[in-house]
């Protein structure tokens, strides 16, 4: 009997041991959320825009070419307004944003979370990252958000959006991690370079731009888009450690620079192998391996000429594995421009060592 008493007595202690830890989490008056809020929301701020969009609709011959040749700015044109987030990154004046929230902008306000409005001028944009800086006077008794490591993130861990969503300023949304490395161009974006974390944490329209923060307060990610329609309710978040690279870049007025290989890559595994193999159609047969097949070799591009062929499968990048198109896409991002980058490739029955320099990447 004392045996089975000791059961439960036992479960109880290591219960009441164990509370102190969560404790610190959901403690008593203030909850774990409430706290980290605490720690950044003094650094986000919300950023209003404008820019002139040409008047379209109201006569059509002033879309006629000749007319726009002969007045060019002169064209009737309209005042468009935009909203988005921010987040202080540096207490001199730099604030990281979106680079979609101050496209084409002729005059930015930034917001504090005391009520001052201040101007904002564009430091510089990286569309292929969808980051921006933007500077605002110094000596305003600026507050620095933390920054965390979102290379240290789990899926699972706690993930809270802060930002002005419709207007509605000092918001706050509690969600997960719900994925990590989420490619960007899964989602229908081309034209990025990015692997995204992906949360439920709401975020809507005006969000862009604004921090996602872990448990601990610091930010992990700057938030960015929100997938509507099917699929609703997944948010996505540009990681905190890519941020700092690209926003050190802009901050000191320069501008991004990224290498490219010139590839369209495709994903091959084992399976997907096996049954193009099995096709008495088949143009070519492929290793029935994981890799990143070479799809397409663009001209006059690092690729072509370090002899990279169509039908190609990289399987290897820097003496690390390439189980994907989306592996060898980050090696390349960490790789510096000019310097050689060994790759290791199967053609047919060949496994061959190939050194490749990547390029910048051609402004678009």
């Amino acid at each position: 009997m004392r045996r089975l008493l000791a059961l439960p007595l036992l479960l109880l202690v290591s219960l009441w041991l164990a509370a102190p830890a969560w404790a610190d989490r959901s403690g008593s008056g203030n909850s774990f959320v409430a706290a980290a809020v605490k720690r950044v929301a003094p650094a986000v701020v919300r950023i209003d825009t404008e820019r002139s969009v040409p008047r379209i609709g109201l006569d059509p011959s002033f879309n006629d070419p000749l007319l726009r040749e002969l007045f060019g700015d002169q064209m009737p044109s309209t005042r468009e307004r935009g909203q988005g987030s921010g987040i202080v990154i540096d207490a001199k004046g730099l604030v990281l944003t979106n680079a979609h929230v101050v496209d084409g902008a002729d005059r930015v306000e930034v917001s504090l979370p005391d009520g001052r409005e201040l101007e904002g001028r564009v430091l510089g944009a990286d569309p292929i990252t969808d980051l921006a800086v933007v500077s605002i006077p110094s000596g305003s008794g600026l507050k620095a958000a933390p920054l965390g490591d979102s290379e240290a993130l789990e899926v699972g861990d706690w993930a809270i959006a802060l930002g002005t969503p419709y207007g509605l300023e000092r918001t706050v949304t509690l969600g997960i991690v719900s994925s990590l490395h989420r490619n960007i161009t899964s989602l229908g974006f081309s034209d990025k370079r990015l692997e995204l974390i992906q949360t439920d944490a709401a975020i809507n329209p005006g969000n862009s731009g604004g921090p996602l923060i872990n448990a601990d307060g610091e930010v992990v990610g700057i938030n960015t888009l929100v997938r509507s329609g099917p699929g609703a309710g997944l948010g996505f978040a540009i990681p905190i450690n890519l941020a700092k690279g690209v926003a050190a870049q802009l901050g000191n007025g320069g501008s991004v620079v990224h290498p490219y290989l010139g590839l369209q890559l495709v994903p091959l595994n084992a399976r997907l192998a096996r049954d193009n193999n099995r096709d008495p159609n088949a143009l070519v047969q492929l290793p029935e391996r994981d890799g990143a097949l070479v799809q397409r070799v663009l001209p006059e591009s690092p690729a072509e000429k370090a002899g990279l062929r169509r039908g190609d499968l990289v399987v290897a990048a820097a003496d690390q594995t390439v189980p994907d198109p989306g592996t060898l896409l980050r090696l390349v991002e960490g790789s510096t421009v000019g310097e050689a980058l060994p790759l290791t490739v199967l053609r047919g029955e060949q496994e061959l060592q190939l050194s490749i320099r990547p390029e910048a990447l051609p402004s678009a």
